[in-house]
């Protein structure tokens, strides 16, 4: 039986085996977190703490900046040493961070009352989890309570659950799925009551056997079906997962909700459910250390706010070759300029990348193999010409707007155009011009 699947994609080399068989590791508490603000998509968030103040685990240290935002709890208990600028692994210029000296091991501040999502009302829930600061642990950072807030012209009849961890190298999200199951499928529920919805989905990729299997038995006798799906990438972007598991087309322009769906990270599941159950604010994350310039890819578990040379130092240390460490994977990964930057809530991964052979960048013969592989129906050549020649109207006309900057296009071009990097650069002339506007 065909698996399911979307139009495009590419097969870059997996590599997942570095990591995938190394348990979660709890990494012992760091000294000092920088905590940053800007920890979430939206607004940065606001400090209700000041220089010298003592803190707790868990504790509130900054409160939501408006509708899309979210809240900062302390990574860990200590003294609050000074409010100042760091630079962001993912916004790529110094932003506004706590940073908190750790004094003692844990006395944690919890959230409150606990339990079961059979606990909680739906709106409960919803409040717990923005009291608990939880964003979209894939990546996107989005605050994850106004994600379970659509407005009420939106009819959402699904959950689909992210565990296809299709970005090369990544196996944190596989980890947890086999060793932190029933808490994900707790913590899916949870999502489904407070959206007010009888079906989830949870998409896995078939290169990943062992968790399907797992995600199965813990979900039996639910309303939550596991499924696989093909192993291609980028399958886990939510256009394509979407799409794959139910054929539901998300407009151009437009949101899952758009098509009554809402999509989150097998991560951000496991973190409602540590909410509710445990009273925990979101203060750590799972996060994948790799690459074939590490000495001992593993898996960790560590405190947001955490620096980056520290949890290489963890894992061995880097050897001879490396040419750069990437936060996230290599097709959709931001590389760092140092190693004294901090982990932030979306940062899933730490890749160290071994030197190669720079490749030579060739003239476009229109060959068509971007638009073979591009997942979102494009025609990347085209956009890279009129962007190339200043024409943003026109390459906004044609699509830009709807890159969601895979890589798919870069890696399967004969010419070696790096075509992702000039669509950023095309988008955010394009946004300057406008006046900041994004559509």
């Amino acid at each position: 039986m065909k698996l399911p699947t979307f139009r495009g994609g590419v097969h870059p080399p997996e590599r997942k085996e570095l990591s995938q068989n190394a348990s979660l590791t709890v990494l012992p508490l760091p000294e000092t977190v920088y905590v940053f603000l800007a920890n979430h998509a939206g607004i940065p968030a606001k400090p209700v703490v000041k220089t010298g103040d003592k803190v707790k685990t868990g504790q509130l240290i900054a409160e939501s900046g408006g509708f899309i935002s979210a809240h900062l709890h302390s990574p860990v208990t200590g003294e609050v040493r000074e409010i100042a600028k760091y630079y962001h692994p993912t916004l790529s210029k110094p932003e506004d961070a706590i940073v908190i000296q750790r004094t003692s091991e844990d006395d944690w501040e919890l959230l409150g009352g606990t339990g079961s999502c059979d606990d909680f009302s739906s709106r409960e829930i919803v409040d717990r989890i923005q009291r608990a600061g939880i964003v979209g642990l894939g990546g996107a950072m989005f605050p994850t309570n106004v994600k379970l807030s659509p407005p009420a012209e939106k009819k959402i009849d699904l959950l689909v659950i992210n565990g296809a961890e299709c970005e090369p190298y990544l196996t944190i999200d596989y980890r947890y799925m086999l060793e932190r199951s029933e808490g994900i499928i707790e913590g899916t529920r949870a999502i489904m009551k407070a959206l007010g919805v009888s079906r989830a989905i949870i998409g896995i990729e078939d290169n990943k056997p062992e968790a399907i299997s797992k995600m199965k038995v813990a979900s039996n006798g639910s309303n939550i079906v596991v499924k696989a799906l093909k192993t291609k990438y980028p399958q886990g972007a939510e256009k394509q997962l979407i799409y794959a598991l139910e054929k539901r087309v998300v407009p151009s322009g437009g949101l899952p909700l758009d098509v009554g769906v809402v999509v989150d990270n097998v991560g951000t599941a496991y973190a409602v459910y540590e909410a509710l159950e445990a009273g925990r604010p979101l203060v750590e994350r799972g996060v994948t250390l790799t690459g074939e310039g590490l000495k001992n890819p593993m898996n960790v578990v560590a405190r947001i706010g955490t620096m980056t040379q520290e949890l290489i130092e963890f894992a061995g240390g880097m050897l001879e070759g490396v040419d750069r460490v990437v936060f996230g994977g290599p097709m959709m990964g931001v590389t760092i300029p140092k190693l004294d930057v901090p982990i932030v809530k979306g940062t899933s991964g730490v890749t160290v990348m071994k030197e190669t052979a720079p490749l030579e960048e060739f003239p476009c013969i229109r060959c068509g193999r971007c638009t073979f592989v591009c997942p979102m129906n494009l025609q990347p050549f085209l956009l890279n010409l009129y962007g190339s020649n200043r024409l943003y109207d026109k390459a906004v006309e044609n699509g830009l707007m709807d890159c969601i900057e895979c890589g798919s296009c870069s890696y399967g071009c004969p010419a070696n155009i790096e075509l992702v990097k000039n669509f950023k650069l095309h988008k955010k002339i394009y946004r300057s011009l406008k006046g900041g506007a994004r559509k």
